[in-house]
């Protein structure tokens, strides 16, 4: 055999050898599901908690394309669920349906975001929305703080808040919500007026609803129902719908400086310096955001600790 003739053949057959040494080693190259991926981060515990107490872990970890906003353990505690205990005291079907709307049906990497708010729906067809500006990418207000974790069987972003899925209009989550009593009890009094109050945050809206505190009722001079039941009913209308903005607005959407109207005409001021802030043209300072994003099924809520005045 000639000299060329060999050299030919040692190539190829080290060629060969490249090529299956390259194969074997893709083989080994396995995307985690994202189950797994939520049971092995130290991170994510509490999740895993709560994807085991609601039955999900086998779920997150076979077929499909899904899209997960994970919170994080600083997320639950927050959220008053710090520890399996509390997470074990949640109803099954309760927390099913919060780790739930954390799953998307589709793969949403963050780069294929579009700028803006998006409308997309969970596997349990409920809407969740996700921002994305130039602070980053976020869903219902909460922020993505890692995002674009692969899994095998679709996509993981780490997020700061644990969503809460709506399970009513404004004026229910109102109703469900003891130190928002004195509000609902305005809102009854104001629909007695020319204008029914209750009727309009029930409607589809979207609607933002910077909603006070019985504290801040009562520092405006509205120390119990009595006191708000012997008020004009058309004049606490006017304060009311100057708490409402008619658009879906989340933390993630306020900006400084920010002058958005309200549903009465009038406009209220944002500002972020300090802590998010709100103030009505009537108020000589500012009213803290004290709660943030919660979510109604025509709108969000953010709680506020003083009655804004136009």
């Amino acid at each position: 055999m000639s000299n060329i003739k060999m050299l030919l053949l040692t190539c190829l057959v080290a060629l060969g050898m490249f090529s299956s040494c390259k194969k074997d080693e893709n083989d080994m190259v396995t995307e985690k599901s994202i189950g797994t991926l939520v049971a092995e981060n130290q991170n994510l515990t509490l999740l895993k908690a709560a994807v085991v107490r609601a039955g999900l872990l086998e779920t997150l970890s076979g077929n499909g394309t899904f899209t997960v906003f994970a919170p994080d353990n600083a997320a639950f505690q927050a959220a008053g669920l710090g520890t399996e205990a509390a997470i074990n005291a949640v109803p099954v079907e309760d927390l099913k349906k919060i780790v739930l709307y954390h799953v998307l049906g589709q793969r949403y990497a963050s780069g294929a975001i579009p700028d803006g708010t998006n409308e997309l729906s969970s596997v349990e067809n409920i809407n969740t929305y996700v921002t994305k500006n130039m602070n980053g990418v976020f869903v219902n207000g909460a922020k993505v703080t890692t995002a674009d974790v692969t899994a095998s069987n679709g996509v993981v972003h780490i997020v700061n808040k644990v969503l809460m899925p709506p399970s009513g209009n404004i004026v229910a989550l109102a109703q469900s919500n003891p130190d928002l009593s004195l509000l609902v009890a305005a809102v009854l009094r104001a629909s007695e007026g020319t204008t029914n109050v209750a009727s309009v945050l029930s409607g589809n809206g979207p609607f933002t609803v910077f909603a006070p505190t019985n504290a801040a009722f009562q520092a405006a001079g509205f120390p119990d129902a009595a006191a708000i039941q012997a008020a004009d009913p058309n004049t606490l209308a006017g304060i009311l719908t100057y708490h409402v903005i008619a658009a879906r607005v989340f933390s993630s959407d306020l900006s400084e400086g920010a002058m958005p109207a309200t549903v009465n005409g009038g406009t209220v001021t944002i500002t972020l310096s300090g802590g998010a802030k709100v103030k009505g043209a009537g108020n000589t300072t500012a009213s803290n955001i004290t709660a943030t994003d919660m979510m109604a099924t025509n709108g969000v809520v953010h709680v506020v600790d003083a009655v804004l005045l136009p």
